[in-house]
């Protein structure tokens, strides 16, 4: 890591739904702790949610945090990088994915561009994100939202299931 540049942490969303998915995510999360000036500080366990707004088989799902010193698009396409070394195709909105990495939050960065908005903008409504979030950091504040308690009630309802460590 570079001294010059102050470090913040980033959480990432990691979901997969094709193949061996378990293995998917396990790869990925070993591939984010090779992110140039990031260190993978946590993963949270391993869950299994119903896709929303989508088709498909369940979805294996986890978060990881990092301590990073990229900037905010510099670390998408990191993680762009990754899901296209692992075969991601976009070839329709929602589809059924190898691999999908999502940046939730970086430090309070609020950040609204056609590339990038930050916090992800509908992370606070799911609870394959904020489960697995609350297992690492279960005091979360969420920018401009408030504390992510209040939001895991909110999802109580969509079905996940805790299935083992990452």
């Amino acid at each position: 890591m570079n001294p010059a540049v102050t470090p913040v942490l980033a959480y990432v969303g990691i979901g997969a739904n094709l193949g061996d998915a378990t293995a998917t995510v396990q790869r990925a999360l070993r591939q984010l702790a090779q992110l140039p000036g990031s260190q993978l500080r946590a993963r949270s366990s391993l869950y299994r949610s119903a896709p929303v707004d989508a088709q498909g088989a369940d979805f294996v799902n986890a978060v990881a945090e990092l301590q990073t010193q990229l900037p905010a698009l510099e670390l998408l396409h990191q993680l762009q990088a990754i899901e296209q070394s692992q075969g991601r195709q976009r070839p329709y909105r929602n589809a059924p994915r190898t691999l999908d990495l999502d940046l939730l939050l970086l430090g309070d960065l609020v950040m609204h561009t056609t590339e990038l908005e930050l916090p992800h903008p509908r992370a606070h409504l799911r609870a394959f994100v904020l489960l697995p979030l609350a297992e690492l950091h279960p005091d979360l504040q969420w920018p401009g939202r408030g504390s992510i308690g209040p939001m895991l009630h909110a999802v109580a309802g969509q079905r996940i299931e805790r299935v083992g460590p990452a």
